[in-house]
């Protein structure tokens, strides 16, 4: 996986601060930067296409881990219940065993309809719930990253590239500076996460 921002986009930011710019060193801080704030939201936001994982079931709601979901004729969205000791793997279909909102796959209530439709397996007719193990192929990420993402990213490798260590401020007998605290430490992942948290709301809404 590639930066999450261009470093033309962060010399322009740094040269307008009146900073000389190592063009090396300012791609180290973006990759970084795109490290850091993907740890920090356990996302890849790079488009995956038709990616294969298994998820743990057992719940009415299964919740796949990137987001957005991409589903369209190119990205079909498959989801195939384990059968564990000798059972056959049941496909499921959206809509009819599923539902699907954001990046959550909600089996029906545990009141509803008593068919296996509506729990997993046939004996637990009613329940509601997905099998022990499911397998999901799925496209997900972005294409264009999104320019809230973009936005972060330079920032944190502004802050990387200008302040490395990660001072508060320095002080020499002819000189001393002091560092933009949110910039800085915890405030630096506090202000991430909030950003971070606030656009994953707004991707559950949007990409179904």
């Amino acid at each position: 996986m590639g930066s999450l921002a261009s470093r033309d986009r962060l010399v322009s930011r740094l040269q307008k601060e009146g900073v000389d710019v190592n063009t090396a060193s300012a791609d180290q801080a973006l990759e970084d930067a795109s490290g850091l704030i993907r740890d920090l939201a356990r996302q890849q936001f790079d488009f995956v296409p038709q990616e294969t994982i298994i998820l743990r079931g057992n719940e009415q709601v299964l919740t796949l881990p990137q987001r957005p979901l991409v589903v369209n004729a190119e990205n079909p969205l498959t989801v195939v219940e384990i059968g564990d000791f000798g059972n056959l793997d049941v496909t499921c279909v959206e809509e009819q065993d599923y539902t699907r909102l954001g990046n959550q796959l909600t089996r029906g209530a545990p009141f509803a309809y008593t068919s296996r439709l509506q729990g997993w397996p046939r004996r637990r007719h009613g329940l509601g719930v997905w099998a022990p193990r499911v397998r999901v192929t799925y496209s997900h990420g972005y294409e264009v990253i999104p320019e809230s993402i973009v936005a972060t990213t330079i920032d944190v490798a502004q802050a990387m590239y200008t302040n490395p260590d990660g001072l508060r401020s320095w002080t020499t007998p002819e000189y001393a500076e002091v560092y933009a605290t949110e910039l800085l430490g915890a405030a630096t992942v506090d202000s991430i996460k909030n950003r971070l948290s606030s656009l994953g709301r707004r991707q559950t809404a949007h990409s179904i």
